[in-house]
């Protein structure tokens, strides 16, 4: 994909919306990154990657920080969580990598459409 100052320009629009949502209610990445990523023409499996690429440094520390500042943060338990998500995330795109792509966009869309069920009617 060409670099274009339009395409720029997206791409910065792209991480200021999911930086400001990933500090507000914590999402950003899969939820934001991957659909706006495919507006711009990109395929399922690299919107996917270049969501992970963003998030593999540490991008919300900050935002992080303040929640800590502010006792909301367990270390040990977010620990536990960093540790296993390195595991599941080699794993899930070991897996995600072999499967075609309009059944992982499929895959995607279902995933969006349960966590959408569970905020909208969920306790």
């Amino acid at each position: 994909m060409k670099m274009t100052l339009t395409t720029i320009l997206f791409l910065l629009c792209i991480g200021l919306f999911a930086g400001f949502l990933s500090g507000l209610i914590g999402i950003g990445g899969g939820i934001v990154m991957v659909p706006l990523l495919l507006l711009l023409g990109m395929s399922q499996h690299q919107s996917q990657g270049i969501s992970l690429a963003v998030l593999a440094v540490p991008v919300t520390a900050l935002a992080a920080f303040n929640y800590y500042k502010e006792g909301y943060i367990d270390l040990k338990y977010a620990a536990v969580i960093a540790v296993f998500f390195v595991i599941g995330g080699y794993l899930g795109s070991k897996f995600a990598i072999q499967i075609d792509e309009k059944m992982l966009r499929k895959v995607f869309g279902f995933i969006l459409l349960i966590v959408a069920g569970k905020m909208i009617f969920g306790k």
